[in-house]
């Protein structure tokens, strides 16, 4: 039997949740039934809700599950009554992401969730018959369809790849484990032979890709699919983010978070490569200060980027 994937088990259970809490102590076998698992594995997963709650981590803000004789009750913490305060992109991701719970098989189609995403839907002004178009990024269907057949027959790939983080271009063998989509963007994971670790391709950048007459076996349990994999000699930098840089929390992993307070917070990164972090100040400008690492980074790269735009004679 495949063992699911956290991001399965994830779904799973935020779709079980609101639908044992809406009801008074259903029996283990009756949400067993519903959400096709096995007692085991049920509980499994409620162990998990022990853990949720936010700071201060009291009892007023963790969820409680009760399982006696056979039934199960979930509580909501007080904390969860607190009305939310939503901009409209946020309150459009979130029927986004409630309309895929309500996709999970179980899941109560005029339950609680789906009134909810119907109240909040109202507020938008956006019905069940409106649509939202995702553009991914651009990647040919042949291309796709190469990479996906390759890992199929677990055949080794030749790619020729362009790394952004350094800015070059190398030629690889890889064997292809698994090709995913995360943040919008396609991404090949595998076992590369020139680095002789495992390593993620962006699919986009990859310039061209051939299959070769030579077979592998992958790992039985493979590694859970991550966009950045940090390597624990990679410096860390710490950075004070003002208030139009705070993007880059939501869309780099890092080490940690802490507000500053009048908007600014402050970031741990791990960098593994220099050009990646050059590209990153560049961006973000003045609104990024170095706090620790190396601070010639920033006037380093902006005075390579003015010089070829200088022309001969000025200042």
């Amino acid at each position: 039997m495949t063992r699911p994937s956290a991001q399965d088990r994830l779904g799973r259970l935020l779709a079980i949740v609101p639908w044992i809490a809406a009801r008074d102590g259903p029996r283990l076998d009756e949400v067993c039934s519903r959400f096709g698992i096995d007692e085991r594995e049920l509980l499994a997963d409620l162990d998990l809700l022990f853990l949720c709650g936010v700071y201060p981590f009291t009892p007023d803000v963790l969820i409680e599950v009760d399982i006696d004789d056979g039934r199960v009750w979930i509580r909501f913490a007080d904390w969860f009554r607190r009305p939310l305060r939503l901009t409209a992109p946020e309150g459009l991701a979130l029927m986004g992401a409630g309309a895929a719970l309500l996709a999970v098989p179980g899941a109560d189609p005029d339950g609680a969730l789906a009134r909810a995403l119907g109240k909040l839907g109202a507020v938008l002004g956006v019905g069940a018959e409106d649509a939202i178009d995702v553009e991914l990024a651009a990647v040919t269907p042949d291309r796709l369809s190469l990479l996906r057949r390759a890992t199929a027959e677990r055949r080794q790939l030749e790619i020729e790849y362009y790394s952004f983080g350094r800015d070059d271009r190398t030629t690889r063998v890889v064997e292809p484990w698994r090709v995913f989509n995360a943040k919008g963007q396609w991404y090949l994971a595998g076992w590369c032979q020139r680095a002789r670790a495992e390593r993620l391709f962006r699919v986009d950048r990859i310039r061209t890709a051939n299959t070769l007459d030579v077979t592998f076996e992958p790992p039985e349990q493979l590694p859970e699919p991550t966009i950045f994999h940090g390597g624990a000699d990679d410096p860390v930098v710490v950075l004070d983010l003002g208030g139009r840089a705070r993007w880059i929390v939501e869309q780099y992993p890092n080490e940690g978070v802490y507000e500053l307070g009048d908007g600014r917070v402050r970031v741990h990164l791990r960098v593994s490569e220099r050009a990646w972090l050059e590209r990153l100040l560049l961006r973000a400008g003045t609104d990024a200060v170095m706090v620790e690492g190396d601070r010639a980074v920033a006037p380093a790269v902006a005075r390579r980027v003015l010089g070829r735009y200088e022309r001969p004679g000025d200042p």
